[in-house]
């Protein structure tokens, strides 16, 4: 390499992480305050629970703002990523507190929805407001977009490599774009430790003790794999297929989270599923140490899709966490493995088949729960990618190449 080559990658170096670094001071201050709003709404709620009662109404306010002025932006983490293939204008900024603001009243008043939407929507509308201030080109554009991505995912979890692979693989089925590598990285590490310095702490973890690898033990694993991988597989189509429905039947889209939040309320005060509602972290934690009610998965699911699928704002990955940690303990027992290893594994693993992407969600295992966890999460988050079939919960995810041949 002669010494232009060097300056050009040094300039290149040098570019990408001022960019980045922006990106990510801007993305990592916006997760910090969502979560500091997100812990008061949670608090409030448990301790004020006829805000149940107001979910109905909360849906209607929030479906009509965003029939009002939300129209452009409704689209959230699937309107990032058609930007980033085809490039069109720029994501409005209007994106961010629209999607903050109605996740927070998701979770004041009970709706089980997630965080990740959030958190990679802000950081990809400010993302993309830099590339409007920089006068950047198309192809940078769709590099800080990526870095948008990173960053949001890697500060609201506290999980920075896995952040910068996300925003990468979520993408696209096929082999990474080698060019955003750096500044993604740089975003998702930059991100995550701003959001700490605003004196945000993230849940801590534990899998208790990892066994040797053996036979069984990856045998066991890769049979939880596939029901990891079809779990996830239903979660996503059934979202999909109920957003659909409530589409085709509910032209008027306020009155589809009213109708639905109904449904919510009634059903949570009446059967007691408060466990269900919200993120529902204290039952992921639990999940992870001792027995937890063989249907909390599937219950979870439930009203994660009656939720999301009626158009309640939040993400869909924190509800995955649950039903794959939940799962894992239902099924630590048949298969014969510690409970923990194995709700540690499926926290990840059906992430990764309703996302489809293993290699994030491999990264996230070791770094949430130690490395030992790397290779059990590997095999299973792999096994789950290839049985949940070619669709998932981002729709425009491009799949340019089948996962395997039938």
């Amino acid at each position: 390499m002669n010494l232009i080559e060097q300056r050009k990658l040094l300039a290149y170096a040098v570019k990408w992480l001022a960019l980045a670094t922006l990106v990510a001071v801007l993305a990592g201050s916006a997760s910090a305050l969502f979560l500091l709003m997100l812990d008061w709404a949670t608090v409030t709620r448990e301790s004020h629970r006829w805000l149940l009662w107001l979910l109905p109404v909360a849906g209607f306010v929030v479906g009509w703002v965003y029939l009002q002025v939300g129209q452009g932006v409704e689209g959230g983490n699937n309107l990032l990523i058609d930007e980033i293939h085809d490039p069109k204008q720029t994501v409005p900024l209007r994106m961010a507190p629209l999607i903050l603001l109605s996740t927070v009243i998701s979770h004041l008043f009970g709706a089980s929805v997630g965080r990740e939407g959030t958190a990679v929507q802000m950081g990809g509308a400010l993302a993309d407001q830099v590339t409007r201030w920089c006068r950047l080109d198309q192809a940078d554009r769709r590099i800080l977009l990526m870095a948008g991505i990173s960053a949001g995912f890697a500060s609201v979890f506290g999980t920075p490599l896995a952040g910068a692979v996300f925003g990468i693989e979520v993408l696209i089925l096929k082999r990474m774009p080698n060019a955003a590598l750096w500044p993604c990285f740089v975003a998702a590490m930059v991100a995550d430790h701003v959001t700490m310095l605003w004196g945000i702490q993230h849940t801590h973890y534990t899998a208790g003790a990892i066994p040797s690898i053996s036979l069984w033990n990856l045998c066991a694993m890769a049979m939880a794999g596939i029901a990891f991988g079809l779990v996830g597989m239903v979660f996503s189509k059934s979202n999909h297929a109920l957003a659909d429905i409530m589409k085709q039947h509910i032209p008027y889209a306020p009155y589809r989270p009213l109708i639905g939040g109904t449904v919510l309320a009634v059903v949570i005060w009446f059967t007691g599923a408060w466990r269900y509602a919200g993120l529902g972290l204290p039952a992921v934690l639990e999940s992870l140490s001792q027995p937890v009610p063989i249907w909390d998965f599937a219950a979870k699911l439930a009203l994660t899709v009656a939720s999301l699928g009626s158009g309640f704002k939040g993400g869909e990955v924190t509800p995955l966490f649950f039903i794959g940690s939940t799962l894992g303990n239902a099924l630590a027992p048949l298969l014969q493995m510690p409970l923990g290893l194995l709700a540690a594994v499926g926290f990840v693993a059906v992430f990764a088949g309703a996302a489809n992407t293993p290699l994030a969600c491999t990264i996230m295992a070791m770094e949430l729960f130690g490395a030992p966890i790397g290779v059990y999460a590997a095999l299973a988050c792999m096994v789950s990618y290839l049985c949940s079939g070619h669709t998932g919960i981002y729709k425009a995810q491009r799949t340019v190449r089948v996962k395997h041949k039938a």
